[in-house]
């Protein structure tokens, strides 16, 4: 039974996964993630139910349109395959109530942001905005966790983002900054303080790594939401057992 129920997880997440496509594919060109249906972007031909089966799709059709026989993206099995994991990971980490559903739903809105901010180097307001929506009504459903320390968290996540881009001349991006409120909004102050450490290390190892395999220049624009979503996953995870051990550390 609880395999049956693994596998539900993810496949409910590669089904997120699927519409999330349409959501990084749309939202920068400003159309409607409902209207028309989906298409192939190639030939604009409507696509049918079996052309939309997450992952296997693409597999069966060999990475190709069923239609004019473009090349489609791999950026639609691979997001469908990471959201899948993704929920699979929280799933195993939280089971199954209000913060795994709220960590789903944070991990969507970060898995659209990365994408979009790779392929256009924007992040959405609209995202954002659903993000906070969405964010306010589980802060309501789950009253009991605390309301300030979340509070704490958007202001200490968005504010330091904030200092650091007037202190650098705007080097860091405004929607990073309204990204990194966002999450500390969800996951409070304590965690907040983590990933905002976690993101720039790893963000300074991955452009390191991107530099040195000549993916990217110096001066070239690298993507900041990609690393805040890394470290988010890594917090919500491990965040508290890595802060305790940091205590004892220093304790001695």
């Amino acid at each position: 039974m609880k395999i049956l129920l693994y596998i539900l997880i993810f496949l409910f997440g590669t089904i997120i996964g699927s519409f999330l496509n349409g959501v990084i594919h749309r939202i920068p060109k400003k159309e409607s993630i409902i209207y028309p249906p989906s298409h192939c972007p190639s030939c604009g031909h409507e696509l049918n139910a079996v052309d939309l089966i997450p992952i296997l799709s693409y597999i069966l059709l060999k990475g190709r349109c069923r239609y004019c026989g473009e090349k489609i993206s791999i950026r639609y099995p691979i997001v469908e395959l990471l959201t899948g994991i993704v929920f699979l990971i929280i799933y195993y980490k939280f089971g199954l109530d209000f913060k795994a559903f709220s960590y789903m739903f944070l991990a969507s809105i970060l898995i659209a942001v990365s994408f979009i901010d790779i392929e256009h180097r924007i992040v959405p307001n609209k995202i954002i905005l659903v993000g906070f929506i969405g964010g306010i009504i589980f802060r309501v459903l789950m009253y009991n966790y605390g309301f300030i320390d979340y509070i704490m968290g958007l202001v200490l996540g968005g504010g330091i983002l904030l200092l650091i881009s007037l202190i650098s001349g705007g080097e860091m991006g405004g929607g990073d900054i309204k990204l990194m409120a966002l999450i500390g909004f969800f996951i409070g102050w304590k965690l907040t303080i983590l990933v905002l450490f976690l993101s720039v290390i790893i963000g300074a190892l991955g452009g390191v790594i991107l530099v040195a395999l000549k993916i990217k220049g110096r001066k070239d624009y690298i993507p900041f939401a990609p690393y805040i979503s890394i470290a988010w996953l890594i917090s919500i995870l491990y965040g508290y057992e890595m802060l305790n051990y940091y205590i004892k550390f220093i304790r001695g």
